[in-house]
């Protein structure tokens, strides 16, 4: 399984970033999909997961309300729409997946496949 992500870059504090991940080597349908980061000096952290069909998430409580993850399983992609950005909200930004897709684990260990990551960085 092969995982790039995009969409990362420089934002303003309130303002979006959309980022994705696609897929390939694999089908995801039924995998868990999740976005995690990473700061400088700190542990990687879960930011969202999402089951197989898109029926259950699960977000860091410091993203809910402001991010949102989506997935296109005809496209083998998930998406995570960031809103109110702030500073602390910067960090690189990870794609993982693991099986089965009913699962929603936090831990990175859970999660055996993982993208090389996008820098998002928040000004203030």
């Amino acid at each position: 399984v092969q995982l790039v992500e995009s969409g990362g870059g420089l934002a303003q504090a309130g303002g979006s970033l959309r980022l994705s991940c696609a897929a390939s080597g694999r089908t995801l349908s039924s995998y868990t999909m999740a976005w995690f980061r990473q700061a400088p000096g700190k542990e990687r952290e879960l930011v969202a997961a999402i089951s197989w069909n898109g029926g259950n998430a699960n977000y860091a409580d410091s993203v809910k309300d402001r991010f949102t993850i989506s997935r296109n399983n005809a496209e083998n992609t998930v998406s995570l729409q960031m809103n109110s950005l702030k500073p602390e909200d910067t960090a690189i930004y990870y794609c993982a997946t693991r099986f089965p897709g009913h699962e929603l684990p936090s831990r990175p260990s859970d999660y055996p496949y993982w993208g090389q990551g996008t820098q998002v960085t928040v000004s203030s």
